[in-house]
C-alpha cells in the first residue's frame, strides 16, 4: 500500500474529516509531506502553539500530559487535528520512542486547501457540530 492510500485511508478514521468524500480525502492526502521521524524526536510539545496535524503510517510515540503518561500513539493513528483550525496551545507532548514514518499537513497548507475547496469548510464545519453534540451529550450524561 503507498503511503498516499494509508494517508487517505486515515484520514477517514479522524472525526475532522468524517463528512468528506474519498476524493477530498485524496486531495488532502496529496497534499501532506511524508517525513521520517528519528527515536526521540519530539513531534509536539504541551503548551506549543499548534500549527500541523500529523498521521502516524509507521513506528510509535509516546503521549504525556502533565508529566503524565496517557497514551501509545501507533501507526494508523493521529494527533493534533485540531490544531488546522486553531492555533491554541497542545494538550500533550508526543515523542518517537522509534524511528517513525508520519504524514504532516501543517496549517497553512490546510487553508490554502480550503481556500481552493470552499465546499470542504462546510464538510468540516458538520463534522465539527457533530462532535460538538457529542460531547454535550456525554456531558451531560454524566
Amino acid at each position: 500500500m503507498s503511503h498516499r492510500t494509508a494517508l487517505r485511508e486515515t484520514l477517514a478514521n479522524v472525526p475532522l474529516f468524517a463528512g468528506c468524500s474519498t476524493g477530498d480525502l485524496r486531495i488532502v492526502a496529496r497534499h501532506m509531506q511524508v517525513v521520517h521521524v528519528p527515536e526521540g524526536t519530539v513531534l509536539m510539545r504541551e503548551g506549543d502553539r499548534g500549527d500541523a496535524f500529523y498521521v502516524v503510517l509507521t513506528g510509535r510515540a509516546t503521549m504525556v500530559r502533565a508529566r503524565r503518561n496517557v497514551g501509545v500513539v501507533r501507526p494508523g493513528d493521529h494527533v493534533g487535528e485540531l490544531a488546522l483550525l486553531d492555533p491554541a496551545p497542545r494538550s500533550a507532548t508526543v515523542t518517537a520512542v522509534s524511528p517513525m514514518l508520519v504524514g504532516v499537513l501543517d496549517a497553512g497548507t490546510f487553508s490554502s486547501i480550503i481556500r481552493d475547496m470552499p465546499a470542504l469548510s462546510t464538510k468540516l464545519l458538520g463534522a465539527l457540530a457533530r462532535r460538538l453534540r457529542e460531547r454535550d451529550r456525554e456531558a451531560t450524561a454524566r
